[in-house]
């Protein structure tokens, strides 16, 4: 009976430690220091309005008045930091190569014409500017604008050159870095711990098994950003008749996890904006924000900027 009791307080103990602090946080953790807020960013410049990853995208979604580019990076053969998602020029060019084996003066101009990898059956046509950039294109032109990079190789070099450019145009305030790979997340943070990072995906796992047991106020957490897709969105990038059951079931699982505005409210409270990707329409931004989402990832900033305009809350708080 003394033993039942004294589980029973201990737990009880536990859960209401556990809520008062996932309410408080700052009751045990100081809040971490944000150079910049983003409600609007700006997927690869706006893959649905502009060439993805070109200049064209990237002043168009400046000029609109963004609060973030987000952007991938590759390694030529020349050792220079080029923006472009895939490593592959196949489905952006055309060519059957990899930027990595080419030097930046032989890399070939994007397509006319590309998906948008976040749209079903959606094209986006581009105007004269086809040329893949250089990072230091990007920091020159947008010296103020916060970026989003997406390292896209486990790669050493090209880790320690956006770290060596992020440095040189005195952007450590204005950069948050990182990838799915939690190699890559490591190395990020080993090369510059001033630069902020993203949750890596085996983070976001092991940060949601905290939520769930109650553990995660308890815990420091080094990361300063967390970028997750919203899973019910893809019945908006597949066709739905396509989709098996399973799917179904799997796409319902993660989004009944993962959208939790408990946890999104409690990150926030510590200083760790949350972003959701790639969000396409207004039905999807009102969820986000609903949510308690800092901000929202789109492949059309047009449409976004719309809606915050609308609902007042364009502007960062």
């Amino acid at each position: 009976m003394c033993a039942a009791l004294y589980v029973l307080s201990t737990v009880t103990g536990y859960v209401l430690t556990s809520a008062l602090l996932m309410k408080c946080p700052n009751l045990l953790h100081r809040k971490k220091r944000e150079t910049f807020r983003s409600r609007h960013i700006s997927h690869r410049g706006g893959a649905g309005e502009n060439l993805e990853n070109t200049m064209a995208a990237f002043k168009h979604a400046v000029d609109l008045g963004t609060d973030m580019l987000e952007l991938d990076c590759h390694l030529t053969k020349d050792e220079e930091v080029v923006v472009s998602h895939d490593a592959s020029l196949q489905r952006a060019s055309g060519i059957n190569a990899h930027i990595s084996n080419m030097c930046y003066a032989e890399l070939p101009p994007y397509l006319c014409k590309l998906g948008v990898t976040f749209q079903r059956e959606c094209f986006c046509e581009g105007g004269e500017d086809k040329r893949i950039p250089l990072l230091r294109d990007v920091f020159d032109a947008f010296p103020n604008t916060p970026v989003n990079i997406d390292i896209k190789v486990n790669n050493d070099k090209l880790i320690k050159k956006v770290s060596e450019l992020i440095v040189k145009y005195d952007r450590e305030h204005l950069t948050v870095w990182g990838n799915a790979n939690n190699k890559i997340v490591k190395k990020c943070h080993r090369e510059n711990p001033r630069i902020p990072v993203l949750f890596s995906l085996p983070r976001v796992l092991q940060l949601l098994g905290l939520f769930y047991t109650g553990l995660l106020p308890f815990v420091p957490l080094k990361e300063q950003f967390l970028e997750i897709p919203m899973p019910s969105i893809i019945t908006k990038v597949r066709d739905p008749s396509r989709l098996t059951r399973s799917q179904r079931l799997i796409a319902w699982m993660a989004d009944t996890l993962l959208m939790r505005k408990a946890l999104f409210d409690h990150l926030t409270a510590r200083g760790i904006q949350v972003y959701i990707w790639v969000l396409n329409d207004e039905e999807d931004f009102q969820r986000a924000f609903d949510l308690g989402a800092t901000g929202v990832m789109t492949d059309f900033p047009t449409r976004l900027k719309d809606f915050l305009d609308r609902d007042g809350i364009s502007e960062p708080q």
